[in-house]
């Protein structure tokens, strides 16, 4: 019988701009232009000083460490990620915005070199440095063969989908959404004539009923949708009570997956209806080594999601999650220790949406799948 699994890596923000373009071989220049660090090799600097040497210039791998043993262990038919990155050498920076990513497009071997299929693009950081920057930025992406969606030239390009398809099984949809929740300018919506993100109005029901509309004018029978949102803060474990009613309701309007991300650390998850919600996956390549501040929350520490689900039905069949350390701007696969600090975590703040987390010999974390409904009866996500 035809395997019709179809099998997912997903993470969060992957964020290979300032720092982290400086060691790869072909960097933009290193100027910034942030209230209190000038140059992105401070930030090489801050994280030698924290972990130890990095080289410089790294193989297009490197970044990704051990992480790609596990991504080709697990088998993925699809790697998709939040790039929260310019790809540019504009130097045209959105003067109104404090942060600004970008990494050189001569640099775009670091996610060809991990296979990435697709990025949703509908973040806070896509249009640090302009138009031209946007431009760039898609242009590359299509050159090296990476799907994407949130961000376009205009907003009938910016609402459109990813089309995945996974040959002898079926086609995933992968849909970008904006929340200015997360620090998306509200000047960065795309319109009729003007480029930008795929920008939600807001979180109601109604907005929440016009994405699901979007998605199923194009989804068809046998196809998997996923929705990536890019919303909410930085810090803190809270899931706001629009959150949960949004995520929900697109579950209840035919999406198989919610893919939430923005926060800099792992938040609760959820399965709904037979369907996995991930509030916030936390960032998972990024150059904050060194940077003090919030480290109650263990922003060193992410999760690769490996999510497998029905071809047909769209249901979840199997859900696990690798725990990663980031050192030295490079993946490393979380220590027992860690990776036990995770799990309680998880189950603590996914405690309110009926959510339990098993640790595995291996380090690897399973999602038990629940037999019966529950709903939250708090909008703290465990806290």
């Amino acid at each position: 019988m035809a395997d019709r699994h179809i099998r997912l890596f997903l993470c969060g923000d992957v964020m290979t701009g300032r720092g982290i373009d400086q060691i790869l071989p072909h960097p933009c220049p290193p100027r910034l232009f942030e209230p209190y660090v000038r140059d992105a090799r401070d930030y090489v600097q801050l994280a030698r000083e924290a972990h130890g040497p990095i080289p410089c210039p790294v193989d297009y791998d490197y970044i990704w460490g051990e992480a790609l043993e596990v991504l080709d262990r697990a088998g993925a038919d699809l790697r998709i990620v939040n790039l929260e990155t310019t790809v540019t050498r504009s130097d045209d920076y959105w003067s109104a915005k404090e942060i600004h990513y970008r990494m050189s497009p001569d640099n775009i071997g670091c996610l060809t070199a991990a296979r990435i299929d697709c990025c949703a693009l509908a973040n806070n950081h896509v249009l640090d440095w302009g138009y031209d920057g946007l431009h760039e930025t898609l242009g590359t992406l299509d050159q090296a063969g990476i799907r994407h969606a949130g961000a376009g030239a205009d907003e009938a390009e910016a609402h459109s989908l990813a089309v995945l398809d996974v040959p002898g099984k079926g086609r995933v949809l992968v849909f970008s959404f904006g929340s200015a929740t997360s620090g998306i300018p509200l000047p960065w919506a795309a319109t009729a004539d003007r480029a930008g993100v795929n920008l939600l109005p807001d979180l109601s029901a109604e907005a929440a009923d016009d994405a699901a509309a979007m998605i199923a004018q194009v989804k068809e029978p046998g196809d998997l949708a996923i929705a990536s949102i890019h919303w909410g803060s930085n810090w803190g474990y809270e899931i706001p009570s629009a959150h949960i009613h949004f995520a929900h309701r697109l579950i209840e309007k035919g999406v198989d997956l919610v893919h939430g991300h923005s926060s800099h650390h792992p938040k609760a998850l959820e399965v709904y209806q037979g369907r996995p919600i991930f509030y916030g996956c936390g960032d998972f390549l990024n150059d904050y080594e060194g940077i003090g501040g919030f480290q109650e929350f263990r922003g060193d520490l992410g999760l690769m999601y490996f999510t497998t689900l029905d071809a047909a039905q769209g249901a979840l069949v199997e859900l696990r999650l690798a725990p990663t350390q980031m050192r030295q701007f490079r993946l490393h696969r979380a220590s027992s220790t860690d990776a036990r600090w995770l799990c309680q975590m998880l189950n603590r703040e996914g405690e309110a949406f009926g959510a339990k987390v098993s640790l595995a010999d291996d380090n690897s974390l399973s999602v038990r799948l629940p037999h019966a409904e529950l709903t939250p009866q708090t909008a703290s996500g465990g806290r």
